[in-house]
Formats: C-alpha cells, sequence, structure tokens
C-alpha cells in the first residue's frame, strides 16, 4: 500500500487550498484516512480524520475551516482548508489505518504567507 500526497503550494492568509490523498495498491473502503502536520521545529499534530463510514474528525482549531472527505472510487481522500492562516504553514501527511496496517504517505508542504 502506497500513500501519494499531492496540492500543496503557496496561498495567501484567508486563502483557500485543498490537499489530496491518494492510496494505491489495496481499495480505499476499509481504511480510516488521517491528516497530521508538522511544522518546523513543533511536533507533530492530528489534524483530521475520516473513518470508513465517513465518521469525521478534526484537530484543535481546525473544524469550521477544514473539511475532509472521501471518494471511495478514487481511492482518495481530501482535505479542504479555507480561512487559512500563517500558523497553517506545515508538511501535511497523510495516514491510513485498518486493523493492525498502519501506512504513511510523503507529505505535501503548505505555505500560507502573503
Amino acid at each position: 500500500v502506497q500513500l501519494q500526497a499531492s496540492g500543496g503550494g503557496l496561498a495567501q492568509p484567508g486563502g483557500s487550498l485543498r490537499i489530496s490523498c491518494t492510496l494505491s495498491g489495496s481499495t480505499l473502503d476499509d481504511y480510516a484516512i488521517a491528516w497530521a502536520r508538522q511544522a518546523p521545529g513543533k511536533e507533530r499534530e492530528g489534524v483530521s480524520c475520516i473513518t470508513s463510514d465517513g465518521t469525521t474528525y478534526y484537530g484543535n482549531y481546525m473544524e469550521g475551516r477544514f473539511t475532509i472527505s472521501r471518494d471511495n472510487a478514487k481511492n482518495t481522500v481530501y482535505l479542504e482548508m479555507n480561512s487559512l492562516k500563517p500558523e497553517d504553514t506545515a508538511v501535511y501527511l497523510c495516514n491510513a489505518r485498518m486493523a493492525w496496517s498502519n501506512y504513511w504517505g510523503q507529505g505535501t508542504l503548505v505555505t500560507v504567507s502573503s
């Protein structure tokens, strides 16, 4: 199983970005997918998670600004980020879990700056 994160880039404060996490080597249906982020010099923190049945969870300060969704037909999970702040700047990583399986993908860099 491999995870490919994409869609990061430069956004202005108050702007929006949508990042994606595509799973290959298996089908997405049975996996819970989580996004975490890590900023330079800071610990990794959870951003959002969506379970196999579509239940969503959000980390502190993300709910209301971030929306996670999944498209099982495309084997892809999306994270829509709105009202971005400079403190949202980080490498965003995706994680897939099912039973005892746990996979991490490489990150995609999101930079929020004017």
